[in-house]
This record gives structure tokens, sequence and C-alpha cells, in this order.
């Protein structure tokens, strides 16, 4: 191993940190104000969407600045771990000092800004971290989407194991998330001297490099699944499978899959090509979670299974796309900032559309969270849009990749 590619422990628990502050809030914040707070889903939803607007114009300027901060950059990075750690507890173990929805958005816009930071500088540091190694890009990004998989297993599942062991377990969660994140940057630390200054690359230009920009709509895409199936999984365990206390082992069948799969998908990467590889694990995705469709009351034990199985296919998409994105960064935009603050917006953006789309659909077809019994309308649309939707939007995405030449 090059001397370059030495540390990469520090990167998995870093890419943990940023990970467990991501795809969980979507999981369990919005489910948690509601039943709580008695916040409506609409409400949610569109508050979730105006913090993705406000990203469009955020994070492309988090580029910018990262791009521009040279030797200050350490600690930048400590300010932004510093914000998300705080924005953790404000969100979870604070009683809203205002309004629930408000406070909602307050904490989530300190959360979002401080997770798009962190992930911009930390994808860029990886540009310069793979080195002229061809397969370096790869190589890396087993480590890091491994540590990133296996954060959002501790996150996922973290609040349902502590609930029998402590008394408030969102607010046990935050504050140990905070104590994680100070340990993370801190053994991190070192790696940012070693980040090449590159000159700052414009914005035009990575959006009109057609492997880029193809690239990007294809993140966009192919994330869209993932983000409407997570913003949905409590809700459809509780009222569909009716199966109230399995959600956190579940999660971390999910996730755990992704994570061990991730380096069996880097390896076959290697020897047979990003494409190929990913064009296979996402026709198995699309293959093993249709079967959804199917199950109803009780067939918790099937929906492990798919869970699984799942969760081993969406290992590739975690772990390959990035590479290839990085890759490409390494040619037209080295420094990296840019870019990744556009890739960082590409893969909030699924979330909130899954949120400001899904939710108030939900909500006008009857759907009440934390009910027994829900009407059958809205146990029919939840396992539609739980289980179909992302099967179809999967079926898109595999056909963009088919007729996309990402070789060039």
């Amino acid at each position: 191993m090059s001397a370059k590619m030495t540390r990469l422990p520090a990167y998995s628990l870093f890419a943990a940190v940023i990970s467990a502050a991501g795809l969980p809030i979507y999981i369990y914040a919005p489910k948690m104000y509601v039943d709580e707070y008695g916040v409506t889903l609409a409400a949610l939803g569109a508050m979730l969407f105006g913090l993705r607007l406000f990203d469009v114009v955020q994070d492309p300027v988090l580029g910018w600045i990262s791009e521009r901060l040279g030797k200050g950059r350490p600690l930048a990075v400590a300010l932004g771990g510093a914000l998300l750690a705080i924005s953790m507890i404000g969100l979870f173990a604070v009683e809203p000092p205002i309004a629930p929805l408000w406070w909602f958005g307050l904490t989530l816009a300190g959360l979002f800004s401080a997770f798009s930071f962190l992930t911009i500088n930390f994808y860029a540091q990886g540009i310069a971290k793979a080195g002229d190694d061809p397969q370096g890009h790869v190589k890396l990004a087993a480590w890091r989407e491994t540590g990133s998989l296996l954060g959002i297993c501790v996150a996922a599942v973290a609040p349902t194991l502590l609930m029998g062991y402590a008394f408030d377990a969102f607010a046990t969660f935050a504050y140990g998330f905070a104590a994680v994140t100070v340990i993370a940057i801190l053994y991190i630390w070192p790696e940012w001297s070693s980040r090449v200054q590159a000159e700052p690359t414009p914005i035009k230009k990575i959006w009109g490099d057609p492997v880029a920009r193809r690239l990007l709509f294809l993140a966009l895409v192919n994330a869209t699944p993932l983000a409407v199936s997570s913003t949905l999984f409590l809700f459809y365990v509780e009222s569909v499978l009716g199966s109230v206390g399995w959600e956190g082992a579940l999660l971390v069948l999910f996730f755990l899959a992704a994570a061990i799969s991730s380096p069996m998908w880097s390896a076959l990467a290697r020897r047979y090509g990003e494409k190929r590889v990913l064009l296979v694990a996402m026709v198995l995705a699309v293959v093993s979670f249709a079967y959804t469709l199917t199950l109803g009351e009780g067939d918790v034990i099937l929906f492990a299974i798919v869970c699984v199985l799942s969760g081993a296919t969406i290992g590739a998409d975690l772990t390959l796309l990035p590479a290839m994105f990085a890759k490409r960064m390494s040619v037209v935009a080295p420094n990296g900032g840019q870019g990744f603050g556009l890739w960082s917006l590409v893969s909030k953006f699924t979330l909130a559309f899954a949120a400001v789309v899904l939710l108030p659909l939900l909500e006008g077809a009857g759907f009440q969270s934390g009910e027994v019994t829900q009407p059958e309308e809205a146990t029919q649309m939840l396992t539609v849009l739980y289980a179909l939707v992302p099967s179809l939007l999967k079926l898109v995405a595999i056909a963009l990749l088919a007729a996309t030449k990402l070789e060039d």
C-alpha cells in the first residue's frame, strides 16, 4: 500500500460520523416530531423541501469556500464538526423553545449545513488521498463507504436499543454522537495537511464536462429510490407489517449487508469495471426489493430477507458511484470542492423530494402516524409508495446507466 493510502481507518470513522447525521435523521426525526409534538406530515414535508431549496444556493457556495480555505481547513472542519454536534443535540435532546416545526427547521438547517460542509471537504480530500493510483479512488471508497454504512447502522439502531436502557433514548443518542464526533475530528486531523492546493475550478467547467454532468444526473435518479424507502421505512414496518419493535433490527440488517458487501463490490469493480458491476448490482436490487409488494401483516421474517438482499446491492451504489465521480473530478477539478458541492446537493435533494411528495400523499390517503389501525386506502398507498415507486425509479436509473458511456 502506498504512503498516501495509509491511515484509512481515520477515513472510515469520519465517514461514519457524517453518515450517522444524514440518512438516519430522515428516518427518525420526522416521526419523532409527529408523535411527540403533533407536527403534521405535510408541514414537515414542506419544511424539509424548503431546507433543500436553501441547499440549492448553499452547497455550491460551501464548495467555493472549501476550495479557498488553504491552511485554515483543519480549523474550519473542526468548527463544522462542532455545529454538527450542537445541532444534533438541539434536534433530539432539547425541548423546543419555540414552535416545534420552526425548531425542527432551525436545528436541521444547522445540521444540514455542517453535514454539507464536512462532506464536501471530506470527499474533495479523497482526490488528493487517492493520488495517481488508477485504482486509488475505488480502494479509498471501499474504506470510506464501509465506514459510512457502519455509521448508518449504528445511528439507525441506537435510538431503538437505548429505549430499553435510557430515560430519553434520543437525547442519549445525541450526546453520544457529539462525543464520537470530537474523537473523529481529532483522529483525522493530520490528513488535512496533505491536501493538494490545486487552483479553484469554476463551477461552469464542472457542469460543462459531459461525463461529470451525466454522473450527477445518474446520482440524482439512482439515489431517489433509497430516499423514498428511507423516508417511509418506519411507517411501513409499523403499519403494513404490523411489527413495532423490529425497526432497529431491520435497519441494521439492511445497512450492515450494504457495509459487508462494499469491499466485495470494490474488488469486483477493480477487476471488471465500475459500470458493468454497478449495472449488475442495480438489476439485483430491483429483483430483490420488488418482492416487498407481496408482503403484509406478520411477514417480518420475509421482509428481513429482503432487507439483507437489497442492502447488499445498495452497497454497490454507495461505493462505486462516489468513486466514479471522484475519479472524474481528479481530471476536471482536482481541488474538488465545487464538484462535491454539486454532489452533496444532488444527494440531499433526493431526500427532500421524497419528503415533500410522499408525506403529503400519505396524509391525504388518511394515514395517521402512531395509530394502531389505518384505513385500507392509507395502507395500500403506503405499500405502493414504499415498494413500487422505488422499483420503478431504479429501472429508470438502470436504463440511464446502460445508455451512458462513463468510461470515456
